[in-house]
């Protein structure tokens, strides 16, 4: 149900979890732990997965937060939980509130999340292609410093999402990031159809927090789309002619100050 990263597991005061779509109450595409509350499931088994997942990291219910997300870079500062129909829009969250959890809902774009421990901060971003080239890893860690932390600091880890070998992209594609550097580049390799590439997501979110010049990055280099078993994957759906996918959570969390 959960895949913790090294570079987190072992910060002191920090909680984390990678979810998998295993251990939840939602049924048929949805299967199980779907988080997201703009899918067409059930809202009340929503309500329970994401329940089980802020349980899981000691938090309340309440205090698991999410977003609109909307392919930007727009960062919020949460400070406490809101209602899901009060999400407000974004694609990246920071905090230094405890007990408050960050969640990123994904089916094959690239969770990440961000911990500075010894200055209390914590961010997460939902990176897919248009995010990621508008540079939505930045905003965060520069959002994360106005809070207190230091940039040499920071670890941040790219989560489960699609892979280079499950991602074809059509020929205008490439001209995206080639217009940002033409040493993007390295990210594409030819696709077995004529003008086609394969994108390689999760080394892109990776090289943008390198330059960034956080102190630690990991990936964890899972394919959402070829995983059917523990992943949603919204590109798998797409093939299949399906109606409606279902989302998993990443999310982080500062533990909570004892009484």
């Amino acid at each position: 149900m959960i895949i913790t990263a090294p570079v987190l597991e072992n910060l002191s005061g920090i909680r984390h979890g990678f979810f998998t779509r295993e251990g939840g109450v939602s049924e048929g595409i949805y299967a199980s732990l779907n988080c997201g509350p703009g899918s067409d499931d059930d809202p009340a088994n929503v309500a329970e997965n994401r329940n089980r997942v802020a349980d899981k990291l000691g938090v309340a219910g309440e205090d698991l937060c999410t977003l609109y997300q909307v392919h930007g870079s727009d960062v919020m500062l949460v400070q406490g939980g809101y209602p899901d129909d009060q999400r407000p829009q974004a694609d990246g969250m920071v905090t230094t509130t405890p007990g408050v959890a960050l969640g990123i809902l994904t089916a094959d774009c690239a969770p990440v999340l961000f911990a500075e421990p010894e200055s209390g901060v914590i961010g997460a971003a939902h990176a897919g292609w248009r995010g990621a080239l508008e540079g939505v890893t930045d905003t965060v860690i520069e959002a994360m410093m106005d809070l207190g932390a230091r940039r040499s600091r920071i670890c941040a880890v790219v989560g489960p999402c699609i892979s280079q070998e499950s991602y074809e992209v059509g020929p205008e594609f490439p001209e995206y990031f080639l217009e940002e550097d033409p040493a993007n580049a390295e990210f594409f390799i030819p696709s077995s159809r004529p003008d086609h590439f394969m994108f390689s997501l999760d080394e892109y979110v990776h090289m943008r927090l390198a330059e960034a010049g956080v102190g630690q990055v990991q990936s964890l280099a899972l394919d959402t789309c070829a995983d059917e078993s523990r992943f949603f994957s919204y590109r798998r759906t797409t093939k299949r002619g399906e109606p409606d996918y279902g989302r998993q959570i990443s999310a982080i969390a500062l533990a909570p100050a004892l009484n």
